[in-house]
């Protein structure tokens, strides 16, 4: 005959429950309140829009044009080879005034030799130098903070991401290149806007 199979016998224990488990109530108040403590963080409170501020009816606007320029939009003129105030003469058929700011002149010492071309000619008198007094030096939260404060200007980029920030500023034209020359979006009066 083969060998009885025998289990073992453990003496029962009471189980009790861990102070972090999920199933006493305390815990669950806890992780509710969490969950509301970073819905209310993920909040951005952002001010109303004016209803008056969209396209064509943003009276701030007008000749002479303040354009504010950012450095990818300087460089990438230079590599279609389009003399900047000139261009946007011809695009708006108006006079306009380039302007740069601190963190533009800033972003471009710091990019280094390959961009000391469009430094020179951000530093060109006929460009309004703009001082900047906001801590750090990120040239695209510059100019989107600029325009929220002021909406009188229309911001020239390239940027793609710069451009779906401006474009949630209402009233703001975007000037961009396109086919060698610029063109501006938001502002239907404009020879170069794209036609709809």
């Amino acid at each position: 005959m083969g060998k009885a199979k025998r289990t073992r016998k453990f003496r029962e224990t009471k189980r009790f429950l861990n102070t972090n488990d999920m199933r006493l109530k305390a815990n669950q108040e806890k992780a509710e309140k969490e969950e509301e403590s970073k819905k209310k963080s993920e909040i951005v409170h952002s001010r109303p829009a004016a209803s008056t501020m969209f396209f064509a009816y943003n009276t701030a606007l007008g000749p002479p044009y303040h354009i504010l320029l950012d450095t990818n939009f300087i460089y990438f003129s230079l590599r279609n080879k389009l003399e900047v105030v000139q261009a946007m003469m011809d695009c708006l058929y108006a006079k306009c005034i380039p302007c740069v700011t601190d963190c533009v002149i800033g972003e471009l010492e710091r990019l280094g030799r390959k961009y000391r071309l469009a430094l020179r000619i951000a530093r060109d008198p006929r460009f309004e130098r703009l001082p900047c007094s906001h801590p750090g030096i990120y040239a695209d939260d510059c100019l989107l903070h600029r325009v929220q404060q002021h909406p009188c200007y229309i911001v020239a980029s390239c940027d793609r991401e710069l451009k779906t920030r401006v474009r949630k500023v209402p009233g703001i034209p975007i000037m961009y290149i396109h086919n060698r020359k610029y063109t501006i979006e938001r502002m239907p009066d404009a020879f170069g806007a794209p036609k709809v």
